[in-house]
């Protein structure tokens, strides 16, 4: 699976420190992934909250931070969406938010 953009997630780690690893480990397993299907997705990530709009929530470093991407599955291909604190994740609207609509 491709994901789409790496450096937004170095870009959140070098503020939050403390996300970097989980985030490294998530983006090494979703690398390796072929999901095919949201069940697909969800045997490997069980805690993982598939949305609509194609879109899958991912609890990251004890469910401190929030990712959210959007999955094209028949192009292997993940956007990200959102990555954020908990906090933060807690305002917006996350079938819709796109916060690098704009970029």
């Amino acid at each position: 699976m491709r994901v789409i953009a790496k450096r937004t997630l170095r870009n959140f780690w070098d503020e939050h420190a403390s996300a970097r690893g989980a985030l490294e480990a998530w983006h090494a397993e979703a690398l390796k992934a072929a999901w095919k299907t949201p069940n697909e997705l969800k045997e490997q990530f069980g805690s993982a909250s598939v949305l609509g709009n194609n879109r899958v929530v991912f609890n990251i470093s004890g469910n401190n931070y929030r990712l959210i991407v959007s999955i094209d599955y028949e192009r292997q291909a993940m956007f990200l969406k959102f990555i954020g604190t908990h906090a933060e994740y807690d305002k917006i609207d996350a079938e819709n938010y796109d916060a690098y609509r704009s970029r």
